[in-house]
């Protein structure tokens, strides 16, 4: 049942090169969207016909379904949910500095970082800003692909303590990137620079930095995609790509793909997977196919949610820090995590309709389970089965170098995640 193209590594390259930023991944997945004839949900969107495509945004975060002709006020949903964020640096909200004769800006760690990784690339910056425009606030995107941004680690021959412990750095003093000499201009009159505003309008801004390496095909064979932000911008756009493919023949759930902002620290937000975002849009489908109680009740008790996020695959050097009865392989197929401690939200349950989806779909699927030894991270599930109330499943593509600035996954499980999300979606 495989099918190749538009969920292949290669394409998904571009995604991932156009989304330095939660908000840019977002207007990414909008113009896939727009072109499949999906259209925005509006604050009017109840008064009009439920059937068609339909998105909604919020910043980061975006819902997107298909209510066909047959869909009615308890058909189920399937819901596919991932994150737009990543671990990064971002900046502060006074961050001009200099020191030594050069200009730097102060950043914030986001998520959890592997610091390390950030050291000695040529970093660009993007974001939002809100200025003011004729006396209201108004958004901007910006996106500056030059490399004006540097963290440099210093020499080796300066550093006593790497020689006898490794590298260990300070976040609020060893991460300050350098931008310039000490002419720089400050930070709020290059934004207005960026966007031809006057410094003045510049209210605010969530700027970040991003790694300008393109995401590439590597290996001897290409068989590993590497990139910034796998994790988890890639199950964003597999999943879009699924909920696309099951557009025009839409099963008896209602398919719904769930972009989440947030999650890297904690979901907690008005567009995180532990906030209502996601609950108002089911909520409004719901209540333009006039649905009751008892419908509302018999919908969930069907549903189900996959969270789509990344999985560890098992690391060739420190094999010791995994499970030795559920090694995890790179272009091994979908990963179904569990964890007793709901870490992650799969239970037997929805193990199985998983597992039956991937046999359905003819690929093979792993499963991931921590080291008792050793501390489990954990994702949306829990949070969105928290809030909604739907059973959920953990699953995601295999990958190596979690949280680093720069991520590597198999460049064949893409694909094989995608049709087993198109399965479920079109149930």
């Amino acid at each position: 049942m495989q099918t190749s193209g538009w969920s292949s590594a290669r394409t998904l390259c571009a995604d991932l090169d156009a989304s330095p930023t939660p908000y840019h991944a977002v207007t990414r997945a909008i113009e896939h969207l727009d072109a499949a004839g999906f259209h925005e949900a509006t604050e009017t969107w109840e008064t009009q016909n439920p059937a068609g495509r339909w998105y909604f945004r919020d910043g980061g975060a975006l819902v997107a379904w298909v209510v066909s002709a047959d869909h009615h006020a308890s058909s189920p949903f399937r819901v596919v949910g991932a994150h737009t964020d990543s671990p990064n640096l971002r900046i502060k909200p006074v961050p001009d500095l200099e020191s030594a004769g050069l200009s730097q800006l102060g950043v914030e760690v986001y998520g959890g970082a592997l610091t390390n990784s950030w050291l000695d690339r040529d970093l660009g910056l993007a974001g939002r800003v809100v200025a003011v425009e004729a006396g209201e606030p108004r958004t901007f995107l910006f996106r500056d692909n030059r490399p004006i941004l540097r963290v440099p680690q210093l020499a080796i021959h300066l550093d006593e303590d790497f020689r006898r412990s490794g590298l260990n750095l300070n976040r609020q003093r060893h991460l300050v990137p350098v931008w310039s000499t000490g002419s720089a201009p400050t930070f709020t009159q290059y934004l207005a620079d960026q966007l031809s505003l006057d410094p003045e309008a510049v209210l605010s801004w969530d700027a970040m930095a991003f790694d300008l390496t393109p995401a590439t095909l590597a290996g001897l064979n290409e068989e590993f995609l590497v990139s910034a932000r796998i994790d988890n911008q890639l199950s964003c756009f597999v999943a879009l790509r699924s909920l696309v493919q099951v557009a025009d023949e839409p099963g008896p759930s209602i398919p719904v793909v769930a972009l989440f902002d947030h999650e890297e620290v904690g979901s907690v937000s008005t567009t995180g997977a532990a906030s209502p975002f996601l609950r108002r849009q089911l909520e409004r489908i719901w209540r333009v196919l006039g649905a009751s109680a008892a419908d509302v009740y018999q919908s969930c008790a069907k549903s189900l949610v996959v969270s789509a996020d990344g999985a560890h695959a098992t690391h060739p050097n420190y094999p010791e820090r995994h499970d030795p009865e559920h090694t995890v392989e790179l272009n091994g197929g979908p990963v179904l995590k569990v964890n007793a401690n709901q870490r992650y939200a799969t239970d037997a349950t929805t193990a199985a309709r998983f597992e039956l989806a991937c046999r359905r779909a003819e690929v093979p699927m792993q499963r991931f389970v921590s080291r008792g030894d050793v501390a489990c991270g954990s994702t949306i599930g829990p949070a969105a089965a928290g809030e909604l109330g739907i059973a959920v499943v953990d699953a995601g593509i295999a990958q190596l170098a979690m949280h680093s600035a720069r991520e590597m996954a198999g460049a064949d499980d893409p694909q094989r995640f995608a049709d087993v999300l198109r399965v479920l979606l079109g149930q």
